[in-house]
């Protein structure tokens, strides 16, 4: 179904490979877009980016599941339901 690409980096023209692996892990994940970096320039682009301004803040809340304690990436309302990370991955996972 999906064969080997050749396309070329639009920061430093150089040719890669999309292989037919990567565009079956494009499609699964729902990307519409091929890449158009080589690998170096993206790791390279990545690692210019400017750090966050810090640790991630985190949120005290307490699971609808199981009542444990635990802490979210955002600030909790009460119009839905919070999860921990065990409770969720099982939620997923049905």
């Amino acid at each position: 179904m999906y064969q080997d690409k050749t396309l070329v980096c639009r920061d430093c023209g150089a040719e890669f490979t999309f292989t037919a692996g990567e565009q079956e892990f494009y499609a699964e994940k729902g990307f519409q877009n091929e890449p158009t970096r080589c690998k170096e320039c993206r790791q390279t682009r990545k690692n210019s980016r400017p750090a966050s301004s810090g640790p991630r803040e985190m949120h005290d809340a307490v699971c609808a599941e199981c009542g444990a304690a635990t802490k979210v990436p955002f600030l909790p309302r009460n119009d839905r339901p919070i999860y921990c990370s065990e409770c969720y991955a099982a939620m997923r996972n049905q």
